[in-house]
This record gives C-alpha cells, sequence and structure tokens, in this order.
C-alpha cells in the first residue's frame, strides 16, 4: 500500500451554518453536490458517484461543525486515513469557513486538491453562494 499524504484546503462561502448543515450532514444535502446518490445505514455511507459506489464509515458527526469519514477500502487496508468536512462561522463577518481535510497518493495530491475545489465550486452554486 501506498503512504498517502494529509492535504487541506479551505474555502469561504456565503451562506449560513444553518443551510450548510444539512447539505453536509443530510443523504438529501450530500446527494446534491457531493455524489450522484448518498444513502446511509447505520454508521455506513454508500456514495455512488456514476454508477459506482464507493463506501464510508461515520467516525463523528457534530451537526453544527464537522463530519469524518473513513473509506472502507482504507479501514479494510488498517489505514488511518479519513476525510473530514467542517465549517467555523467567523463572529464578526458571518462568512463561513469550510474546511476540507483529506488524504491521496504523491501523484494524486494535485487532481484530488482539484476534485475538492470542483465539489466545493458545485456546492457553492447549488447554495447561490
Amino acid at each position: 500500500m501506498t503512504e498517502k499524504i494529509k492535504f487541506e484546503l479551505e474555502f469561504l462561502l456565503k451562506t449560513s451554518g444553518k443551510v450548510l448543515e444539512n447539505m453536509i450532514f443530510t443523504p438529501a444535502g450530500l446527494s446534491e453536490w457531493f455524489a450522484d446518490d448518498v444513502n446511509i445505514k447505520d454508521d455506513v455511507f454508500t456514495f455512488v458517484w456514476d454508477g459506482s459506489n464507493e463506501k464510508a464509515r461515520l467516525l463523528t458527526k457534530r451537526p453544527t461543525d464537522k463530519i469524518k469519514w473513513q473509506w472502507i477500502s482504507d479501514e479494510e487496508d488498517g489505514a488511518d486515513y479519513f476525510c473530514e468536512i467542517r465549517f467555523e462561522v467567523d463572529p464578526m463577518t458571518k462568512v463561513v469557513i469550510l474546511f476540507v481535510t483529506d488524504f491521496a497518493e504523491e501523484d494524486d495530491l494535485d487532481e484530488a486538491k482539484r476534485l475538492w475545489e470542483q465539489q466545493i465550486g458545485e456546492l457553492k452554486r447549488v447554495l447561490g453562494a
């Protein structure tokens, strides 16, 4: 197994924390911008992209600010990799700052970052933010 590199991205969104919570913590919200479809059974999320499924185990969910998963394939490999989406609302400007933490192999790092930028671009489009 190739070692993965942790990366973090930060995005500014012009939306409310309440609206963002729905888009991040619910299958319906995630299906609008992150995947074609999302299903949850117990603590396992099934994400569908172009007809293929990827499963992730929910590690942490704090409905006011973050969700964290571990892909089942990484779990089976015994890896400690995860994917986390969290946000803060700036008390002065009320702008929402969205943080994404993920892992990718070195050769795929730029592509993984571009994919997240594309996904968050879609989230912004859906939110009108």
